[in-house]
């Protein structure tokens, strides 16, 4: 096990996140204390039952009214893209993200 302290891991996180993802087993040591870095798996139903309490069928059944009541808007005309080929030439584009300039070093 590969320990690091938290300024070790700060300098190359996204190194030792790969490398933990690759089966390595990487430590955070803060204090007296060891913090894993390891995958963890995370499936949509699993979150809405332990969240939730939802049932996969439940979740399952949301999906599908979801589905029927977006279609059923969109067929009536209430629903309108905003970002897309389909909107309509008066409808909001989005913009550029603009930075602003760094300023010269004193």
């Amino acid at each position: 096990m590969k320990t690091l302290t938290v300024t070790e891991a700060r300098k190359n996180l996204s190194g030792w996140i790969r490398r933990a993802g690759a089966g390595e087993e990487i430590a955070i040591v803060d204090g007296a204390r060891l913090y894993a870095i390891r995958p963890v798996a995370v499936i949509a139903a699993d979150y809405a039952l332990q969240e939730y309490g939802a049932t996969p069928a439940e979740v399952d059944a949301a999906v599908t009214r979801a589905r029927r009541e977006v279609a059923a808007e969109r067929a009536a005309g209430l629903l309108t893209p905003i970002f897309s080929d389909e909107s309509p030439s008066d409808a909001p584009r989005r913009r550029p993200n603009r930075r602003a300039p760094r300023r010269a070093a004193r």
